[in-house]
């Protein structure tokens, strides 16, 4: 039997209308644009209404993913979502986007690993495929970061915003797909990024409330020096162990933290800037889903066989990249 590898065949995606500039930011902090621009290279980015969470978003980027690729959702089995911001903590947000998509036959869970939630998750799905117990995986990632970020906060509240991006993973004996990953945590890094309150160690209650405890609580330095460090890392491992060289690479897709890490990580691999998905001036910090709002908005200059290196760093810490070779031409 020939070996099995999990390929994306199509991708979708979702921002809300809704813009918040730089602009809006400094009325509620002082700033100014010029400070946010230089520090983080955003310029604007979404907000979803209050009335409707991460599903709700989720099921958007699915629907149109189905669409796109005229997939019957009764033939999908399985729905792995990527999330730090479920819209309950219990259901998982997979449940709830399967039912408003109508894949009746899929089972689905959530997988939490903040920034790097994607790349877990699609390094899951595509271990499904490869075993042969499915042939078609979506795996989401949605977040509403604004709903857990401090607008009282000058340091943190400029970078987040709201998107959802989706992906199918099925099967092919053709050399294309997921070729390699590298996964990597380390516990340590709690202190220096994480929400204060909300879990079982601390419930809400109202001093936890009153405290702004149930936001982003990040230190900017400290995540800046190891995000840039090991996301690196996990691109050299990947490179390494591939034998990649940085002409042999198409295109670097690195979660959308800081236009400052984005430069250093550039710098480092020595890959253009040119070959870099990018598009945190748009959309911000959109956590996990930034990855694949990347490759949802750069699809359409993909071609099969491109070179992928997927990278993500976040809270935990947790951080890893991903070997691509992309599995069709743009449509």
């Amino acid at each position: 039997m020939s070996k099995l590898n999990a390929v994306i065949t199509g991708v979708g995606g979702y921002v809300p209308d809704t813009i918040v500039t730089n602009e809006d930011i400094c009325k509620l902090v002082e700033s100014s644009d010029e400070w946010i621009v230089s520090r983080t290279g955003i310029k604007e980015r979404r907000k979803l209404s209050e009335n409707v969470g991460t599903s709700f978003m989720g099921s958007k980027a699915v629907q149109e993913l189905l669409r796109k690729t005229g997939t019957d959702p009764l033939e999908i089995e399985a729905v792995i979502c990527a999330t730090n911001t479920p819209d309950h903590v219990l259901p998982a947000a997979a449940t709830m986007i399967a039912e408003q998509c109508g894949l009746k036959k899929a089972f689905g869970y959530d997988i939490g690993a903040a920034c790097s939630g994607f790349i877990f998750a699609l390094s899951t799905g595509a271990a499904f495929i490869e075993a042969g117990r499915f042939k078609k995986v979506i795996v989401v990632a949605s977040e509403k970061m604004t709903s857990i970020t401090n607008y009282n906060d000058r340091t943190t509240c400029p970078l987040f915003g709201d998107g959802a991006g989706a992906v199918l993973l099925e099967p092919t004996t053709e050399d294309y797909g997921l070729m390699d990953s590298v996964m990597h945590s380390d516990g340590s890094g709690l202190p220096h990024l994480h929400m204060k309150a909300g879990g079982s160690v601390k419930p809400a209650c109202h001093e936890s409330v009153d405290n702004d405890e149930h936001y982003v609580y990040q230190e900017g330095q400290a995540v800046f020096k190891t995000a840039v460090n090991r996301l690196v890392e996990a691109c050299e491992e990947i490179k390494e162990r591939n034998n990649l060289k940085p002409e042999d690479v198409t295109w670097v897709v690195p979660h959308q933290a800081n236009m400052r890490i984005l430069d250093a990580i550039v710098r480092f691999m020595d890959i253009p800037i040119e070959r870099v998905m990018i598009n945190i001036q748009k959309y911000g910090n959109t956590s996990s889903a930034s990855i694949p709002l990347c490759l949802w908005e750069y699809e359409s200059q993909l071609k099969k066989g491109d070179v992928l290196i997927l990278s993500a760093f976040g809270a935990g810490f947790s951080w890893g990249g991903l070997y691509l070779k992309w599995g069709y031409d743009p449509k």
